[in-house]
């Protein structure tokens, strides 16, 4: 007797209406297998969620010039605009992956758990990584992205004697429970992560700053100029540029942040806390800070007043000697939470500037987006090269023996601050009347003082702006030159020099690899005024439009 197996039922042929549904199974899996892994990165890690270990594998690997063009075009908003092609990508993914599954499932499933294994490796490769268990949120995500695929391509191809309609209908059932459970996890995952950080919001609200041993002086009346759409001398917290590459900004608790200084020269290793900070003598200064991605009339500096503790003096404490007195270290390692490491030249952070370990800004606690609860800044040098956020360690290095974060995508070990000067008024293509117009701005060489600034209209000669007071030789300084505009188009530029007496360089180049140089300059269009005004070129009538 021969036994003869059953056929196989015959998949039903897709109609087009079948392949949005599945497309639609697949992108519902795909969004329950993120809920489940928001759910699981709640219990590791939130940096190990898979977008945010995708977004930042893809941020520590693309070259430096597409991170520059990214920053130019897309500013702040760089971070969101990566998440968000993460999620496109994924969700296109999803899609296809879900119109394969009802004919190919064993292809589908397999692309899903891929998909699953891009996630983990993401995660367990970036540099803030310390476990195996980073790989968990990507992988409990990717066994119910697949699980719930398997069972909704399932009620969507039914048996060859289901009706399509009653398919289409289980396949409804199913996928609006997916869809529910999805948004569940997802409001419960958020909740959580809320909860989690309930901590270190409670105890920075709950902080409260030491008084400085050494305040910083009183800034100088006529530092802020009265003008009209230039920068406030200080930069409110809330518009300070932020430039750094976390994709989750790290909420630590400030009752448990502790700092490490280990490496070569350290003759005894400390662990500070922030209580142990306070306890130390505190200070508080002005400083200019500004990042290298800054193009020539960019956004990316800011004024504030700083408060914290001199970092020489801790390193002193630690027995480190800088180079110039024998010490065998030249670079000071500082590690973030996050994994950031930038590198600073051990003699320029013991020369004797108010290099610093700071916890306050503005007379506030530190901003979780600034570094909360400590970071560090070195008046003179670019962020990249200095002002660690969230700083969980030094190590006393040297440059040849190791490489931060910047230096193998392309920029410089070291990078002093390069003199600048922007306009911020009038803007460009802007339209202002003929008359007296204030052509104002600042202009910053931190720990080298702005000691002159000049405007030069079209091609005309360079004449002298009026400065602002100077509050230290490491904060900006604001100018303004009384232009007197006449109708038509024009150019104005502006340089500066230094407190050395060496120009602001009129060479143009780019941010890499250590900091643009240039001039800045604007195009306006000034129009006559009311009751006419004097043709291009003609000699202005006196007027005291504008003057103060």
């Amino acid at each position: 007797m021969t036994f003869t197996p059953a056929p196989r039922a015959p998949v039903r042929a897709q109609a087009p209406v079948d392949r949005l549904l599945a497309a639609l199974g697949g992108l519902l899996a795909g969004f329950a297998g993120l809920a489940v892994a928001a759910l699981v990165s709640v219990v590791v890690r939130p940096e190990a969620a898979p977008v945010a270990a995708v977004g930042g594998f893809v941020v520590d690997h693309t070259p430096g010039g597409v991170k520059e063009w990214a920053i130019r075009h897309f500013g702040e908003s760089d971070k969101a605009v990566l998440q968000t092609g993460v999620l496109i990508l994924l969700a296109f993914l999803a899609a296809a992956l879900g119109v394969l599954a009802p004919r190919h499932r064993a292809v589908a499933l397999t692309g899903v758990g891929l998909l699953g294994a891009a996630g983990a490796l993401a995660a367990v490769t970036r540099p803030d990584s310390v476990s195996w268990t980073d790989a968990l949120p990507s992988l409990a995500g990717a066994a119910t992205a697949a699980a719930l695929l398997h069972l909704l391509a399932r009620r969507l191809t039914g048996t060859s004697t289901t009706a399509p309609a009653q398919a289409r209908r289980r396949f409804l059932v199913a996928g609006a429970g997916t869809f529910a459970g999805a948004l569940g996890g997802t409001l419960l995952a958020r909740s959580a992560g809320a909860d989690l950080s309930a901590n270190a919001t409670a105890s920075r609200d709950a902080l409260r700053l030491p008084r400085p041993a050494s305040p910083a002086p009183a800034v100088p009346p006529g530092a802020q100029l009265p003008v009209p759409g230039i920068s406030p001398f200080f930069t409110p917290n809330g518009d300070f540029y932020r430039v750094d590459t976390a994709l989750v900004v790290p909420r630590i608790d400030a009752d448990t942040w502790t700092l490490r200084i280990h490496g070569q020269g350290v003759a005894r290793e400390l662990t500070v806390t922030l209580r142990d900070l306070f306890r130390r003598e505190v200070i508080e200064r002005d400083i200019t800070l500004n990042c290298v991605s800054n193009e020539v009339g960019g956004p990316y500096v800011g004024n504030a007043r700083w408060l914290g503790v001199r970092l020489a003096d801790l390193l002193r404490e630690a027995g480190v000697r800088p180079p110039s007195g024998g010490g065998p270290a030249d670079q000071l390692v500082a590690r973030s939470v996050d994994g950031m490491t930038i590198g600073s030249p051990v003699e320029t952070v013991m020369d004797g500037r108010d290099a610093l370990l700071a916890f306050g800004m503005n007379g506030q606690p530190l901003p979780f987006a600034h570094g909360f609860p400590v970071r560090m800044l070195v008046p003179g040098l670019y962020g990249y090269v200095s002002a660690c956020k969230w700083i969980s360690s030094l190590e006393l290095t040297t440059f040849a023996a190791y490489d931060a974060y910047w230096v193998p995508r392309g920029w410089s070990a070291r990078a002093t601050v390069k003199t600048q000067s922007r306009i911020d008024t009038p803007k460009d293509s802007g339209s202002p009347r003929a008359g007296t117009v204030a052509v104002a701005g600042v202009a910053w060489a931190q720990h080298r003082g702005i000691s002159r600034v000049q405007v030069r209209v079209d091609d005309g000669p360079w004449q002298d702006a009026e400065l602002g007071a100077q509050d230290s030789r490491d904060t900006w300084r604001e100018w303004v030159y009384r232009w007197p505009a006449t109708p038509g188009r024009h150019t104005l530029t502006a340089r500066a020099t230094d407190g050395t007496g060496a120009p602001q360089t009129e060479q143009a180049a780019g941010t890499m690899p250590d900091g643009a140089t240039g001039l800045h300059s604007v195009t306006v269009t000034v129009e006559a005024a009311p009751g006419g005004a004097p043709a291009r070129g003609a000699r202005p009538a006196p007027s005291s439009a504008g003057r103060r």
